[in-house]
């Protein structure tokens, strides 16, 4: 396995990300492909040649763009247009920078496979992953709303292995209060990408409240801390020691991408999230 950092948790911009990235001594790097400067339509044909090039320069290689586009996900059949149509331009950018992984949220997979926001979530994710398969790539979903079992459940219907997961160890503990564990070997067969991050939850409640919370950018007087807080590697109830066997035993050996989403001296937390990764590696 392969260490990589989520090139925006520095907060330097992607250029100046990439190249603090090779100092750290990481093989990869992931960046958010969205909005600003890596928004597709703002990087032509020059431009994504010459952040190729940094790339190369740099002794990196992009482990996955992320092509989160925030809100409900797919399961609004109204906005799956746009939605998808932007989804397939980040593909084809992560295409054209060398990159064969797109990672998102898709919204809240329903535990009711006949209702009406699944089918939608169908319909988008298999057009999404159809599009991925042409490109030789993968549209990865990242695990956080639903237990593992229901994810694979809907992975399975889709009948293409253009769609995928990203998986996030901290997210099982911190929102699903689920076993990373268990849930490595009831996706093993969709795992092409991974964040390293670790947490813990304060407070059990509905997965689905939390992620309207993200949606809708806030709910009332709620606060997330309440409810879990992410922490620094091996601060957390992520046992990385297990998680990292498990990864090994299903034959794993693409990135761990650190993702280090607070704290006030980013640097020195991924520094020190390397450090305890190679432990393992």
């Amino acid at each position: 396995m392969k260490i990589g950092i989520m090139v925006d948790s520095l907060k330097l911009g992607v250029w100046e990300g990439i190249r603090k990235a090779s100092e750290m001594g990481v093989q990869g790097v992931q960046i958010y492909a969205v909005s600003g400067e890596m928004e597709p339509s703002c990087l032509d044909t020059q431009k994504r040649k010459e952040l190729s090039k940094l790339i190369r320069q740099s002794n990196l290689e992009i482990s996955a763009l992320c092509g989160d586009l925030g809100g409900y996900g797919f399961t609004r059949k109204q906005d799956n247009p746009v939605k998808i149509e932007k989804s397939m331009q980040i593909m084809q950018l992560a295409s054209d920078l060398g990159t064969r992984v797109v990672t998102t949220h898709i919204g809240v997979i329903p535990e009711d496979d006949t209702c009406d926001q699944y089918k939608v979530m169908q319909d988008a994710c298999g057009q999404l992953g159809e599009y991925a398969s042409r490109l030789g790539g993968h549209f990865a979903i990242e695990t956080g709303p639903e237990k593992a079992a229901t994810l694979k459940k809907f992975l399975d219907s889709l009948h293409t292995r253009g769609v995928c997961v990203n998986f996030d160890p901290a997210n099982f503990v911190m929102v699903t209060d689920q076993d990373p564990v268990e849930a490595v070997f009831l996706l093993k067969d969709y795992i092409v990408h991974t964040h390293a991050k670790d947490g813990v939850m304060v407070k059990k409640t509905d997965p689905k409240i939390i992620y309207r919370f993200f949606a809708e950018g806030g709910i009332e007087d709620m606060r997330l801390e309440d409810y879990f807080l992410e922490k620094p590697l091996g601060l957390g109830n992520v046992d990385f020691k297990s998680y990292l066997n498990a990864l090994n035993e299903i034959g794993y050996n693409g990135f761990l991408t650190i993702e280090r989403e607070v704290g006030n001296n980013p640097e020195k937390d991924i520094s020190e999230a390397i450090q305890f990764l190679k432990k393992y590696l």
